[in-house]
Parts: C-alpha cells; structure tokens; sequence
C-alpha cells in the first residue's frame, strides 16, 4: 500500500504505530499489522483505489454532518459550538435552539463564517470548513441538547450537549480517616443456606459482619449478565450484558411466594431435590450447570405464582411494571436473547450463541425474532422479572451496608468488554469490531501478549451513537454501589487490538479512544450516582495519563507485588498515592500463601505456560528474591516479632507472616484498602490463571470455609481489630 494512503488511513482509524513496552522500550508496530488492523475495520488494503474511496466516504459521514452528534464540555469553560459546512452553506443563517436537561430554553442565530475557522478539508470535489463559535451560556452539568436548523429548507441536525463536572464524586469523609474493605468472588461464598454458589442473601450476611467489623465496603467480582442457557460459560469477564445482573446470584428461597407456592414446595421438599442440593453446597468448585438445574424450575414457579397472585401483590406488580419502562428496549433484549437462546440450545446444543444461530434469528430486528416474541410474551416477561428481582436483591445489601455504617458499601466492577456472542453484540452489532479482540501487548505476566476474546467497540461508531452506550454502562454499573471499579480503565483513552488474522496477541496495535469525553461522562454519571471511581491502571501505562486519572479524581489500583522501587525493593505503603486503592493481590495473582509457596509457578508448569525450564528457573529465583525483599521490608517496617525469622530459606507462610503483610498495607497512606478473603482463610488456589481457559477451573473455586464458620473465628476478629486501627493510625 502507498505509504502516504497507509499513514492517512492508520491516522483516521486512531491506530497508534508506535509505543512503549512494559520495560519502557519504544516499539514499532509492523506495516503487517497496521494493515491487517485496517482490514479489521472494514478497509480493502488489497487495492488503494478502493481503500481511498472508503476513507473519503468515512470523512464525509462526519463532515456533512453539520452539527456533530455529540460534544463534551466542562462547566464552568466558554461554551463552545462547531459547525462543519460545504463552502457553499458558509454564509448561511443558521438557527440554533439550545435546551437544557432543566428545561431551560435558548434561542440564537448565526452564520457558520461568524465564528474562528478552524481546519478545511478537500474531500473529492467538495470544500468543507469547520468554524467555532463561543458563547457566554453558563450551563449546569447534564445532558443538554443542541438543535440546528436552516430557514426555508427541511435539514436539521441535533447535538447532545453534555457538561461534565469534571471531577468524579469523593465523600467529605475521606478527609477524615482512611477506609479499608475485602474483594470477594460473590459465587465463592460458601454458607449453610446457599444453593451451591454464593448468592444476595450470603453478601447479606457478610455486611452485616464486616460493618461491624469497622469495615466500609465489599468489593465484588462483576457481577453481569451471562449466559442461563449456557451456565459453564462462567468467567464474569466475559459478559452478555454488562447493564444487567447474573441471575445465578438470587437467592431462590428469598423471592417473593416461596413460602406460599405448592409448586415450589412439592418440589423442594423432595428427597431427590435436597440430595442434589446438598450435593452441591459440599462441592468445593461451583458446579453452574447444576446449580442452574436447581434454581430454573423453581424461579419459573415463583414466576407463575407472582403472575397468578399480582392482584393481590399490587406494590410488587407496580414495582415490577415501573422497573420494566425503566429498563426499556435494553431489558427487553436481554430477556429476548435469553429465552431465544434458551429454545434454540434446546434443539441443539451447538447453538452456543447468536453468531452461528440459524441465519433467521442472528438479527433482533428480523422477522423471524418479532415472531419468536410474540410467540413467548411470558417466557421474555420471565427473564425481566428475573432481573426485577436481582436488581431488588442487591439494591436491599446495598441499604442494608449504608444503614449499618459502611461509608461505601457495596464496590462493583466493570468489565472491560463483553463476549462475541453477547446481547451486547447480538442487538449494537454496529458498535464493535467483530473481526479484532480486546487484549495487551506482551509484558512479564504475558510475554506473548494476551487476547481475551472480547470484540472492541469501535471509537466512531460509539462517538456517532452519542456515547449512550457508555452513558448506560456507567450508570447501570454505580447502581446500588457506593464505588466502581473499572477493569482496564487504560481503555478510556487505548485498547489493543489484536486481529483475528495474528499469529498470536504481540500482533496488534493500540487503537486510541475519545478519553477525554469519556472522562466526562464518567465524572458526570460519578456525581450523579454519589459513586467513587476506582481505575485498574496496571501493564502499560502512557506517561502522563495516571495525572489525568488523578485530576478527574479517580483512585488508582496498586497492587503491593507490583510496587517496587528501581533497586527491585519493596515501595513503603507509607508512600503510596493517597488518591489510591492499595491491594495485596488480584484475582489474577496467587493468594499470599500460593505466592510463597510458588503454587502459581507449579501449576502454570502442569498447565505448559512456561515455554522452557529456563524460564521456570529464573522466575523460581525471581520469586526467591522477591520474598526476601518482602521479609527484609517487614522487618525494616517492625511489623514482625524481632525474633522472627530474617531469611525466606526454609521459611513457610505462616500467620504470623500473612497478617503481618496485610497490616504493613493497612498502615499505608492511601485513601482505601481492600484485602482478599482467602488470605483471611489462607487458602493456596487461585480464581483466575490467566491465559488459560479449559486447562484450569477458572471462575469456580469456593471459599475453604462456610460464612456461619470463619465469622466466628477469634483469629480473622483479631486480624479485622488491627487493620481497622492501622487504617485510624
């Protein structure tokens, strides 16, 4: 391809040629790719006649478009309004209607050539300008709307208006003392009462305890939408919809008629039903497709006896039609899908999603899809109140953990993307780049690189959608939360990209979004829901943007195994950020005692992640190093006895060791702590091995400890005492 076609092409599809590594080394991203990321997005790299022609359409998408669709501005700065013209309309009058979300109502004219010009473009036989206007509007935050007209002529162009505040919400009580929290995989949760995996009920419980522990939040793994259908398809990561809820997550035996259904009761009070029941609550690794088989028939009973009893339960039907028109076309297509799905998986079990269903049905707008609805008002009304009920569930945890004191409560966490054969994907096909998957470069955790399998969205089509789908994603997600974590918020501003055509995820390229209108919205919607934002700014990070992270007032992500100093030392807690979450782990790293142990290392040499037994040495003498540098830290700090031992040869993890490390964090200066509880139980497996899949029971693994069994052991209340002092220190 023509060097100069190539550049213009690459530079319109905000892919970046040239970065920086994971050791700092400046990278250059191979012609190859760049083209092959190109063919991703819809470009024939094969003939430049043809590929020019497709970037002069894609310009002039944009620049025939008068008004844009959106524009993002901070209060309290110059209001600004572009226009993008054909020379010809330049001196035109234009008519300009400015309505605010409060219902204020502005009106203007103004000719395009009033204003600064601000860039020209030649695109085929036609001159374009684009021309600024400042006005003296002084706009309060919010979703404002912008429409233009032209006299005499039946155009008209709308803009969404969007004023962020430019900073994202902090409690005033963080002035006054630092918070600290645990992590928890929600369908780890072991209890008496539970059906074989956690559920609201089991967090219920955990509130409860930790509040009174002195504790001000619970941080959750994502706790999305997947797939009924299909439950084994468990990563949270690898979401259906990132608006709505995994369902799993409800406690049966807590939704309304329990009690009161023949139906239900016949069927639990049966031998075989308490069997299997207890089948699963002793299974150490969640069994989804069983759990499934238990909660299904009894949800569609509950769902008959609330259809057959609503006159009678008049709140709760009220309740459930406001949260159905609140929820709109995005609910209705969720419970589409998943009944769609769930009658096609029934004729044959390969229909794994909407990619390879009957071509008939791949569309949610086809003919074939109205009639399946139509045909299944019930079965789609059943997914809905579903929802209706997961959404109550959580929202009650939620006040429960405010009124028992939490500062913050519940802590959710926003996936970075969502899977191939998603409603996401299934209903905004549009959006996303089908042909491309969501990854990282290669860095010491992945030195091939990483590809997660997740279809990115792409950066105009979500700008020419007006950023809803952002906007829905970070409203639904602070609901019933007092903190968002964003998984990967490098995404705001890039993502790599990895084509389906590259060998292996080192093939791809960062493809650069719209960060700064991101961040607004995101501040916007953050002051709005009263939620803290926390950003997992781990791997590659571009210099400069933790600052920006940091002005918008979003908390950072440090994990203690990866904050060491250029000496390769442990950095102090004490002179961690402030503006902060510090962690001693991730779901995605071992647990305290795997990491000393070096679990991690064994496992990932079953599993053949290592590509030869040097690497294996010189990780196990990496790890070696690590540990004494931690010992030797802890001692500098006194947080071990003196008589403790000063050398990790022939040195276990013990207790005394693991609550030690996670005090040394809690007296760190940063703003929130957050602690895992299989550290509390010193359990060895992990949740997560990262580039594996079927090699390993990811997302399964339970708590070694029941809620009703480690609340009462006086050696966790000990541990809980003394973090919530270290954090008053």
């Amino acid at each position: 391809m023509d060097a100069a076609l190539l550049a213009e092409l690459v530079a319109f599809s905000g892919i970046e040629t040239e970065f920086n590594d994971a050791w700092g080394n400046p990278t250059q991203v191979a012609v190859a790719d760049q083209l092959a990321l190109l063919a991703a997005q819809g470009f024939n790299i094969a003939d430049d006649a043809a590929a020019s022609a497709e970037l002069t359409e894609r310009q002039l998408d944009f620049w025939q478009l008068i008004l844009a669709p959106v524009s993002v501005q901070l209060q309290g700065e110059p209001l600004i309004v572009e226009m993008q013209v054909p020379l010809a309309l330049a001196n035109t009058v234009f008519e300009f209607v400015l309505l605010t979300e409060q219902g204020i109502r502005y009106q203007f004219n103004a000719e395009a050539v009033a204003g600064e010009l601000v860039q020209v473009a030649l695109l085929g036989d036609d001159e374009y300008h684009q021309y600024r206007h400042v006005l003296d509007y002084a706009l309060v935050t919010g979703y404002h709307t912008l429409t233009l007209t032209c006299p005499d002529t039946d155009f008209s162009f709308e803009q969404r208006l969007i004023i962020s505040p430019g900073q994202c919400f902090q409690p005033e009580q963080f002035s006054q003392h630092k918070q600290w929290g645990v992590s928890v995989q929600l369908y780890g949760l072991r209890s008496a009462n539970n059906w074989g995996i956690g559920d609201f009920s089991d967090l219920s419980t955990l509130v409860s305890y930790l509040a009174a522990q002195g504790a001000d939040f619970v941080g959750l793994n994502p706790i999305h939408a997947l797939y009924p259908a299909i439950p084994e398809n468990a990563s949270p990561y690898s979401p259906s919809s990132r608006r709505w809820l995994n369902i799993m997550y409800i406690d049966v035996s807590a939704m309304p008629g329990f009690t009161k259904c023949s139906k239900t009761q016949s069927l639990v009070k049966t031998p075989e039903f308490n069997s299997a029941l207890a089948e699963q609550r002793q299974r150490d690794w969640v069994d989804y497709r069983g759990v499934m088989q238990l909660k299904l028939p009894v949800m569609h009973y509950l769902y008959q006896w609330f259809v057959q009893h609503c006159g009678q339960e008049a709140h709760l039907a009220a309740e459930f039609a406001e949260f159905k028109a609140e929820g709109g076309e995005s609910l209705q297509q969720l419970a589409l899908y998943d009944a769609l799905h769930a009658y096609l998986i029934a004729l044959d079990s390969q229909y794994w999603g909407w990619p390879n269903w009957p071509e008939q049905y791949r569309s949610p707008q086809s003919d074939a899809v109205a009639s399946f609805a139509a045909e299944h008002k019930l079965q789609l009304d059943f997914y809905c109140y579903l929802q209706f009920i997961a959404q109550h569930q959580l929202n009650v945890v939620q006040q429960q953990a405010k009124t028992a004191g939490m500062l913050l409560g519940l802590y959710r966490d926003l996936a970075v993307g969502v899977s191939e054969a998603s409603t996401e994907i299934w209903g905004n096909s549009d959006l996303y780049c089908r042909n491309a998957s969501v990854g990282a470069p290669p860095d010491p955790l992945g030195p091939a690189g990483q590809n997660w399998g997740l279809p990115p969205m792409q950066p105009y089509q979500l700008f020419s959608q007006a950023y809803q789908p952002m906007i829905d994603l970070f409203r639904s997600n602070m609901q019933h939360a007092g903190a968002l974590r964003i998984d990967h918020v490098m995404a705001l501003l890039r993502l790599w990209w990895v084509p389906k055509t590259a060998v292996n995820a080192g093939g791809g390229a960062y493809v650069y979004y719209p960060i700064m209108d991101l961040l607004g919205i995101l501040a916007l919607e953050s002051q709005r829901q009263q939620a803290v934002i926390i950003g997992e700014d781990l791997g590659t990070v571009p210099e400069g943007i933790r600052d920006l992270l940091v002005d918008y007032g979003i908390y950072s992500y440090r994990v203690f195994f990866f904050e060491t100093a250029a000496d390769g030392g442990f950095i102090s807690p004490a002179h961690y950020p402030v503006q902060a979450m510090a962690t001693l782990s991730t779901h995605d790293l071992p647990t305290l005692i795997g990491f000393w142990h070096c679990e991690d290392l064994k496992l990932g040499q079953q599993l053949g992640l290592y590509k030869d037994d040097e690497q294996l040495q010189h990780l196990y003498q990496q790890r070696h190093t690590n540990k004494q540098r931690m010992l030797d830290s802890l001692h500098g700090h006194g947080v071990l006895p003196a008589d403790y031992p000063r050398s990790v040869d022939n040195l276990g993890m013990d207790r005394t060791l693991n609550y030690a490390l996670q005090c040394h964090l809690a007296a760190g200066r940063s703003q929130l702590l957050c602690l895992q509880l299989e550290d509390w139980l010193e359990m060895e497996q992990p949740v997560n091995v990262p580039g594996t899949s079927d090699e390993y029971p990811n997302w399964r693994r339970k708590l070694s400890c029941e809620l009703e069994q480690w609340t009462t052991k006086a050696h966790i209340q000990q541990l809980l005492i003394a973090l919530t002092a270290a954090r008053a220190g």
